[in-house]
């Protein structure tokens, strides 16, 4: 009895944690599509900003055709949909029409109240923010805004190694150099490249997280010391490494420790007060799992 009543109470657990975490996403889901479509149509859409992505095509239609830009995007993400429905299953497909909805009824809310600003630039930097952020919140809640964002999807889950941002930079591109066939404005094509450019260094820093680092390899006579002292005035982790020279036959340990990038320089000054003969590798360390950066079991998006 005392066994079953454990058992239950477990599954009970586990049902509250998936219904907290489905919770978590529909906020998530509604908090980014909002971020996505301020800046689509607070500062994009109005400065004939055509940021790519299906939502780009859809600012491209809206000047030809004149239906409202956050209705072609709905439109326009019917085939997309089909074709993640094939890929990715209903599940995930119905959180990316929840934001698909969203994004299209708060695009056309947003449009009625115009410009913040009429200056391109300013625009193009504060849009592509907005709509970088809303993507990646998004991302972050299992769910996609739509359109290419499936296809990149598609493409990151057969190309691990390939960052989302890097993608839609890529995809993207082709959009934006169409719109100037439209337009026919070369500096309005030059802001929406800055557009996608941002966007895609947001989204990336909000995925990825500011967790890049330096990775340094340091050889020295005095192994002991140098670990110490990094131990002991930066507080971070110390490895040590067995080597051996090949010209000298001499073993020798090598120190391996990742900083973050504001800690660097207090390495390097601590090698250069116990050492100053001491061989040192400074490298970037752009994705690190452990203890004070990324969970290893996080999902990889």
């Amino acid at each position: 009895m005392e066994k079953e009543n454990i058992i239950k109470r477990i599954r009970n657990s586990i049902k509250q944690n998936h219904v907290c975490s489905v919770i978590l996403n529909i906020f998530g889901i509604t908090v980014g599509s909002f971020i996505y479509a301020c800046g689509i149509s607070l500062f994009l859409d109005p400065n004939n900003l055509a940021p790519g992505g299906i939502v780009g095509l859809s600012v491209i239609f809206n000047r030809l055709i004149g239906v409202e830009t956050g209705t072609l995007y709905f439109i326009l993400n019917i085939p997309i949909m089909l074709l993640g429905l094939w890929k990715f299953g209903l599940r995930f497909i119905a959180s990316t029409f929840f934001s698909i909805i969203l994004n299209s009824f708060f695009t056309n809310l947003l449009a009625g109240v115009g410009a913040v600003t009429n200056e391109p630039l300013l625009a193009a930097l504060a849009g592509s923010i907005l709509v970088g952020v809303g993507v990646a919140v998004v991302f972050k809640s299992k769910a996609t805004t739509g359109g290419t964002d499936i296809i990149v999807k598609v493409i990151h889950e057969k190309y691990k190694h390939l960052k989302t941002g890097a993608i839609f930079l890529l995809t993207d591109i082709i959009i934006v150099t169409a719109s100037g066939f439209v337009f026919k404005d070369f500096n309005i094509i030059m802001y929406a490249f800055i557009a996608v450019f941002v966007t895609g260094k947001v989204m990336d820093m909000v995925l990825y997280g500011g967790d890049e680092a330096k990775l340094f390899y340091i050889i020295s006579d005095y192994p002991e010391r140098i670990a110490g002292r990094i131990l002991k005035d930066i507080d971070i982790g110390v490895t040590f490494l067995s080597g051996k020279g090949a010209y000298s036959n001499r073993e020798k340990q090598v120190i391996m420790c990742v900083a973050r990038k504001q800690q660097g320089p207090a390495i390097e000054e601590i090698v250069k007060q116990e050492d100053k003969d001491a061989f040192m590798i400074i490298s970037s360390a752009n994705e690190i799992y452990g203890e004070g950066y990324k969970n290893i079991m996080s999902d990889k998006l």
